[in-house]
């Protein structure tokens, strides 16, 4: 049964509808607040910006406290409102959504230290290799988001398949600072760090595509996780708009 989201919030009790209404933009809202870390954290790593690399740290801790209380809102729902079908997806949807953002939050968070822990001084020539990826993860994580705000499985999908891309992307970037360390080894240190900041980003990516993977189960009841690309298209187009049981 195919969901969408001006279901959310068709119930005869006008609590459950604020209760689902409300879950819906708190996430939205914790999404947001992660977003703005990752440009923060992304924006220090071009720069070598320790004080914003500072501030990206201490705020995660504001991330860990939205994760705490959409779990304990959902639970509540649960057991109030014991939902079946396409609400009970949605609550099983946000409490992983919630998981991956906070997730991203930790990743962003090691993005940061690697800034602080970076010598400013050495050449900065390797950063580059890594600006292609971040922009691209960032898209990645936006569009997930947007896809979760519209629950559009379309936009959802997109960007599952754009996650192939951020994976080459990735090994890119690990041969190109490679090639760094071998023509010049004075850079050996920072271009190891980057590598580490690279695998951090890409997962962040990983975080992006299990979101839209929650949603395209939010909108579809289809569990997209470990089938094929093709198999994926299939069974998507294969569903018929039907009002949701």
């Amino acid at each position: 049964m195919v969901m969408g989201k001006d279901e959310i919030g068709q119930h005869t009790v006008q609590q459950y509808n604020e209760d689902l209404e409300n879950l819906h933009r708190s996430v939205l809202g914790m999404g947001q607040l992660v977003l703005a870390q990752l440009d923060d954290g992304i924006a220090a790593l071009a720069s070598g910006d320790k004080e914003r690399a500072t501030r990206v740290v201490r705020r995660d801790v504001d991330v860990n406290t939205l994760e705490v209380h959409l779990d304990k809102e959902c639970q509540r729902i649960l057991v109030r409102r014991q939902p079946a079908a396409g609400d009970l997806r949605l609550i099983f949807a946000v409490i992983k959504t919630v998981t991956d953002l906070e997730r991203i939050g930790d990743q962003v968070g090691h993005v940061a230290r690697a800034v602080l822990e970076s010598d400013l001084s050495s050449p900065n020539r390797p950063h580059a290799a890594l600006a292609h990826l971040a922009d691209m993860v960032r898209t990645n994580c936006a569009s997930a988001m947007d896809s979760f705000a519209r629950l559009d499985a379309a936009m959802a999908l997109e960007v599952v398949q754009a996650d192939a891309e951020v994976n080459r992307e990735y090994q890119g970037s690990m041969r190109q600072l490679l090639t760094y360390i071998m023509e010049d080894p004075r850079i050996t240190s920072s271009a190891l760090q980057l590598a580490w900041t690279a695998r951090a980003l890409e997962r962040i990516g990983d975080h992006a595509k299990n979101i839209a993977e929650y949603v395209i189960y939010m909108v579809h009841g289809e569990d997209v996780r470990h089938i094929s690309e093709e198999e994926r298209r299939q069974r998507l187009a294969s569903e018929a708009p039907s009002a949701r049981g």
